[in-house]
């Protein structure tokens, strides 16, 4: 009687554009691209990542759902890291106030919101990674970068930043909210 027995890893393969550069190192995917260089650190999932002949293998230990889930968010850390070198991120927020004129700002590394429900103390919202960029124009908070996680953060902190306490929401719908993530840098 023959039994079959299942892999002992899941593999996947992924080969990224020509005009790319990838390095790995001991479980660090350095990518270069012509909008700069990204890292991620990725040697704490227990992958095995390798470089070959311009095509990047993974291979996880198991066969489990949960080691085909992982190799899934492994290959797409990886993915995204490429997409944000050749193309970037950009995510577009909307400053909403019908109560009290809201002013948004950028100092440093920290966006600052005033007179945000009237209020006379400064509310504030880090700024996540060293390239990710934060513009004001009119009603429009526009944050850009090459790092999907960073602008993303930075992004829900802005949003966060505005969370309205001990209000009816449905009346006081001032704030900042994200309406459009979109490929690409906005000029």
């Amino acid at each position: 009687m023959a039994t079959s027995t299942k892999p002992r890893f899941v593999e996947a393969t992924y080969k990224p554009p020509e005009d790319v550069k990838v390095e790995v190192v001991e479980g660090v995917v350095k990518v270069v691209g012509k909008l700069g260089a990204a890292e991620e650190n990725l040697s704490h999932t227990g992958a095995e990542i390798t470089l070959q002949d311009g095509v990047i293998h993974v291979k996880l230990p198991g066969s489990s759902r949960r080691s085909e889930a992982l190799l899934g968010t492994v290959v797409s850390k990886i993915k995204n890291l490429v997409k944000g070198v050749t193309e970037g991120y950009t995510y577009r927020l909307k400053i909403v106030s019908s109560h009290f004129p809201i002013t948004v700002k950028v100092e440093g590394g920290q966006v600052i919101i005033e007179n945000f429900l009237g209020e006379r103390y400064r509310r504030r919202a880090k700024i996540v990674g060293d390239g990710t960029k934060v513009t004001v124009k009119g009603d429009d908070v526009i944050v850009t970068g090459i790092n999907k996680e960073h602008v993303g953060q930075t992004a829900a902190n802005i949003e966060q930043a505005c969370k309205i306490k001990r209000k009816d929401p449905r009346k006081f719908l001032d704030g900042i909210y994200i309406y459009q993530k979109e490929m690409g840098i906005a000029k």
